[in-house]
């Protein structure tokens, strides 16, 4: 099974409402769990403090966005040492890397789809993120 296949394949799970997957072979076995095992609840305690007052978020950003095509760990540069591949208002070429996502302890390219200038970087380096999450908004050139 190549790497693509595998990676479709996780992007197929997301996209289901499946809840576990196993897929066993000759040379390995894959097993995917969505979420994770609950939490026993706890008693209702007696008196329940007052809610948190709620914060509205911040407003979603119009515009095209480059998304994550797998799940894994966003990485803004090839290096913690080194440049970010693109920040915010920069100009960037149809095909150009703009960051790197780590799954399975591989990583995996991200490029421009078209000539563009970055707007924001919807992710935080090192933070995870799902399949179809937007990494960038970006404005076509």
């Amino acid at each position: 099974m190549t790497n693509q296949e595998i990676f479709d394949l996780v992007a197929c799970f997301d996209r289901s409402t499946a809840q576990t997957m196993k897929l066993s072979t000759q040379e390995f076995t894959i097993e995917l769990t969505r979420g994770g095992a609950a939490a026993p609840q706890a008693a209702a305690p007696a008196a329940a403090p007052a809610a948190a007052p709620v914060v509205p978020s911040a407003p979603v950003a119009a515009g095209p966005s480059i998304d994550a095509p797998l799940v894994g760990t966003f990485y803004t540069s090839p290096a913690p040492d080194q440049a970010p591949f693109v920040l915010p208002g920069d100009r960037v070429s149809k095909g150009q890397t703009v960051c790197l996502i780590e799954a399975m302890k591989m990583m995996s390219e991200v490029p421009a789809p078209c000539d563009c200038v970055i707007e924001s970087v919807c992710k935080s380096n090192g933070e995870l993120v799902a399949f179809g999450e937007p990494l960038f908004r970006y404005k076509p050139c």
